[in-house]
């Protein structure tokens, strides 16, 4: 009886932790999901609007902002949660405030000095101005980085949530009429009073400099973030932080060549007009664009994920709870995968609208990038291991090894297989990734992950995926034949899950009450 209540006791502590964590993605996430699939849908309205050739440009500007953002924030965010638990809070904010401030104006100055080369280098040579607004936006979102770790440390998720959706809406709006309204209004009379400050040779850079607006907005939010703040920098914490997080800048800058290199070298490694070659990195910038729909849902889990696992790892049971997260954690990207893979045609045909024909030959790739991110998401759950154990160089090592696997898959593939090579380099690479992670983990933090039901259920997943592929190319000429056969087999995946996880799932909070 004994023992019988104690293993019941820890059941439901364990449980209570997930369901703590649930309720905090959920908090962040509904008004963060809403946010970000706004914004979402914008840069997918890009497509509607947009040629291929036209949003190339749009695609490299955006594939380059990660990798600098990994230089501007040199891993301040993580350490803050990590030094948080250790430190005085408001010393460690005053502390790296002022280090991120003067980092970046000193990035800054730099990198508009070298501006004009760097942008005949992206092939930005028609809109070099377009690579001097990218570096707005950097600026803004680098000194927000440090306010934005402190709501989330200090579980403020609804301003945190209120901030992103208000700058999102801005972004919307902004874009909306500079790109919809102002070129229709042009046409009808250029003298109409309602174009402000537009210009017309602009065309969809207008996307890029909304984008600055909304940073700007959001760091004028976030000024009530800095209450308490005084000039205290700390040099010895700051040299503790510096230790701890560089190895982690390696980790980001990796993690970037893995997700954006492809962007980013494509036009570079093929031989061919540069026309086309702009064309073809329209197609995958756009079915890229759809792909991450899953990636959405990672980040969201991140943003709560990541500080409620630091606050977890004082205690005993941590390891069973980071386990069970990890069983939920790969239940919902698999329900997501599996949706993105049975409705691809309809999602596609959503996303491009009448430029479908122009953009629908990269549609094959979506299901691979989704898959991968889920690799991706499973990796960042494992990472825990070496932020926990101070091992941030192991991290590191995995990132950058993979990264140069990334790299040597692109050059190789992209000449021969065009962006299918490229998607196919990025599921291997976050395939591989997510394993060395699961190895080396075991060996340094080992938690007891129910890692052959986690494989069952990706395979059952990519099985009735293959499945509906099969019978939509044999069989199901009309388009909503195809539907009802992909929602008859998202249906027996649901009823799979919910009959093996039914006990677990009626724990959950919300959605715990359709299991009990």
């Amino acid at each position: 009886m004994g023992a019988e209540w104690y293993f019941s006791s820890k059941f439901n502590q364990n449980l209570g932790s997930v369901r703590k964590l649930a309720g905090q993605t959920l908090w962040y996430g509904v008004p963060t999901i809403a946010s970000r699939f706004l914004g979402y849908i914008l840069s997918v309205f890009l497509f509607r609007w947009y040629g291929p050739e036209q949003t190339a440009d749009i695609t490299q500007i955006y594939a380059i902002i990660p990798f600098l953002n990994v230089v501007y924030t040199y891993g301040l965010e993580t350490a803050y949660f990590r030094f948080s638990t250790q430190e005085s809070e408001q010393k460690l904010f005053n502390t790296l405030s002022i280090s991120m401030l003067v980092s970046t104006v000193l990035f800054s100055v730099v990198l508009l000095f070298f501006s004009g080369q760097l942008a005949s280098w992206a092939a930005l040579s028609d809109h070099p101005e377009y690579f001097r607004w990218m570096l707005y936006i950097l600026f803004f979102d680098s000194l927000s980085v440090v306010p934005f770790a402190r709501l989330r440390q200090q579980q403020r998720p609804r301003k945190y949530a209120f901030i992103k959706l208000f700058t999102v809406l801005l972004t919307l709006g902004i874009s909306y009429y500079y790109l919809r309204f102002c070129p229709q209004a042009y046409a009808a009379n250029p003298a109409d009073p309602w174009l402000w400050f537009y210009r017309p040779e602009v065309g969809i850079g207008y996307y890029i400099l909304a984008n600055a607006v909304a940073s700007a907005a959001a760091l004028l939010l976030l000024l009530g973030t800095w209450k308490g703040f005084s000039l205290q920098f700390d040099v010895a914490l700051w040299q503790r932080v510096l230790k701890y997080s560089y190895p982690l800048i390696l980790v980001g800058f990796g993690g970037m060549i893995n997700e954006m290199l492809s962007r980013l070298i494509y036009i570079h490694v093929l031989d061919l007009p540069l026309e086309e070659e702009k064309r073809q990195l329209g197609i995958f910038g756009a079915s890229y664009k759809v792909a991450v729909l899953i990636t959405i849902f990672i980040q969201v889990f991140r943003m709560a994920a990541e500080p409620f696992f630091f606050r977890q790892s004082t205690e005993s049971h941590a390891p069973r709870t980071y386990a069970r997260v990890m069983k939920f954690f790969v239940i919902a990207c698999c329900l997501m995968w599996l949706a993105i893979g049975l409705a691809l045609e309809p999602i596609a045909r959503l996303a491009f609208g009448d430029n479908y024909a122009a953009y629908k030959d990269g549609a094959g790739i979506i299901p691979v990038l989704a898959m991968g991110s889920v690799f991706l998401g499973i990796y960042y759950n494992l990472s825990i291991w070496y932020k926990l154990t101070n091992r941030t160089w192991a991290g590191a090592w995995i990132t950058l090894a993979t990264a140069a696997l990334t790299a040597v898959l692109n050059i190789w593939w992209i000449p021969l297989f065009g962006y299918y090579g490229s998607a196919w380099a990025t599921f291997v690479c976050y395939l591989a990734m997510m394993l060395v992670s699961y190895r080396l983990g075991q060996r340094y933090y080992p938690v007891r992950y129910a890692w052959k039901k986690y494989t069952a259920y990706v395979v059952i997943a990519v099985a009735l995926y293959a499945v509906h592929t099969w019978l939509a190319a044999a069989w199901l000429q009309v388009p909503w034949q195809r539907w009802v056969a992909g929602l008859t087999l998202y249906s027996v995946f649901v009823a799979l899950i919910a009959r093996v996880e039914r006990r677990e799932l009626g724990g959950l909070p919300v959605v715990g009450r359709w299991f009990r």
